[in-house]
């Protein structure tokens, strides 16, 4: 409906001002030809005198005294109208393109506000704007509605063992419903295999199962699963598990991401703005939520209304384990020069901003190469406290203070082939590097196979079978390890980066 009396006050003033802009425009055009005519007046008035005079009417005295007023008023006249003439004049031709000018602004003007303004749109305060955030918020898609909507994935190119162990898992789960160890893997494969509304509803159930042992990543990874099964949709019932995250853990960054993606969604970045911008600072750079979060949040930071904001650095992931490995066989004074400034830096940052439980485990990993054992003990207090509520993470950062020295295999188990290994292996002959290392990475995978085992042993199996050219194990490796890392982005982005760099990710 149009709004007439919005369009009339507006063509009105627009009418106004053009109008006093055309008037300027003439009184500097006609300026000499009122200098003309009092001249010409002045001229006038003289003979006017000289009449009067003749007549008797006045005295000689007193027409004296006319002329010299008069006479003065011609002289200022003259000296205008030689002024005026004087003046450049600009061709009539340019006045009427002036014209053209005001007349184009203003239809211009009127024009571009139709087309990107919002005429008869009402003053909209900010607590009606979030009034109108929340009932979007509120009136959000179902998930049924918006999944019923997404494309079924098709399986067309996996594996077709893989597909009927699938079936069977399926169908073991079916009818063993309160199997939590069966609904741990059905969530894993579906999501290995894009089925994401029967990954997320498999997550629940081990949510379930688990009951008040759920952790914050459970509740975290089901809300994922849900996202990712609406093609990044939040809808109203994936905020519960996200709420439940975050009651469990505020720090969880997949909690704590999805979330502030919600409020972007339904009209309130200023609460994203306050989710991403310390999230952007606590994370690790490898983390899954950074590379969206940076794409980002400048924009948002804009839609908050946050005028002082400038995307941080990409900070440093501290001292890695090729760079331990490396000190650890230096001498103490190259030792301390190589990664004492990588350290502090690093245990400043987890002091003074805080971080995740895996840059945590690498302080605490570090200190323990590097022998100072207080400073170890210390960093694992604070990295307890942090964690207290996260059993997950807790976990993480206690299994770093008892880790054995870089290059040691762990107590209990059977190490897989260190890179050294595999690369004196190639200089072999086939039968001698079967003999040093076929063991040992047959020994690894059996184990992840049946055990189980970290981000970092699987990255070790992807790059022993990627040195030995067996790609095709390689690629089985990597499947194996998103499945098992399936709801943990950190660590499946360590083995992701293995899995690339032999060239079996895609």
């Amino acid at each position: 409906m149009i709004d007439w009396q919005f369009w009339l006050a507006a063509g009105g003033m627009t009418v106004v001002v053009s109008g006093l802009m055309l008037l300027g425009l003439k009184a500097g055009r006609d300026g000499d030809a009122t200098a003309a005519y009092d001249l010409q007046v002045y001229r006038d008035q003289l003979k006017e005198v000289d009449r009067d005079l003749a007549r008797g009417m006045i005295g000689a005295e007193e027409a004296g005294r006319l002329r010299t007023e008069v006479a003065r008023r011609v002289l200022e006249a003259d000296r205008a109208l030689k002024g005026a003439t004087a003046a450049v004049r600009a061709p009539r031709w340019a006045g009427w393109l002036a014209v053209g000018g005001i007349v184009a602004a203003a239809l211009g003007a009127l024009a571009m506000y139709a087309d990107i303004g919002a005429p008869g749109y009402p003053d909209m305060p900010i607590a009606e704007r979030y009034a109108a955030a929340k009932s979007d918020r509120d009136n959000r898609p179902h998930q049924a509605a918006l999944e019923a909507k997404t494309p079924t994935p098709d399986d067309k190119g996996a594996d077709p063992q893989f597909l009927d162990l699938m079936a069977k898992l399926r169908s073991a789960v079916q009818q063993h419903p309160d199997d939590l160890r069966g609904q741990q893997l059905l969530a894993e494969n579906e999501a290995k295999l894009a089925h994401y509304p029967a990954a997320w509803r498999a997550q629940a159930e081990v949510i379930r199962l688990k009951g008040d042992k759920a952790t914050a990543q459970d509740y975290a990874t089901q809300a994922a699963l849900m996202i990712l099964a609406t093609r990044g949709e939040v809808a109203p019932e994936a905020d519960a598990p996200l709420l439940k995250a975050l009651q469990l853990d505020p720090k969880n960054g997949t909690a704590r991401y999805y979330m502030g993606l919600m409020f972007l969604q339904t009209g309130r970045p200023d609460l994203t703005f306050q989710l991403w911008a310390p999230l952007l600072n606590d994370s690790p750079s490898d983390a899954p939520w950074v590379a969206p979060i940076r794409s980002q949040i400048e924009t948002v930071a804009e839609l908050a209304g946050v005028t002082n904001f400038s995307l941080p650095d990409v900070a440093g992931p501290g001292p890695g384990a090729a760079d331990l490995q490396a000190a650890a066989g230096m001498t103490p004074e190259a030792r301390q020069q190589m990664i004492r400034g990588m350290v502090e830096q690093l245990a400043t940052r987890l002091d003074s901003q805080g971080g995740s439980a895996d840059e945590w485990a690498r302080l605490i990993r570090a200190y323990g190469v590097l022998g100072e054992a207080d400073k170890q003990k210390a960093a694992l207090a604070r990295a307890e406290t942090a964690f207290a509520s996260a059993p997950d993470d807790l976990a993480k950062v206690q299994a770093a203070a008892q880790a054995p020295a870089p290059g040691a295999p762990p107590q209990g188990s059977v190490a897989g082939p260190s890179a050294g290994d595999v690369a004196a292996a190639q200089d072999m002959s086939p039968a001698d590097r079967q003999t040093m290392i076929a063991g040992m990475v047959g020994k690894l995978a059996d184990r992840l196979a049946t055990q189980g085992g970290t981000a970092a042993q699987w990255a070790q199996l992807i790059n022993a079978y990627a040195v030995l050219g067996q790609t095709d194990k390689a690629k089985d490796a990597w499947a194996k390890a998103q499945a098992a890392m399936a709801g943990n982005p950190a660590d499946l982005a360590i083995v992701r980066a293995a899995a690339e760099k032999a060239g079996v990710a895609g």
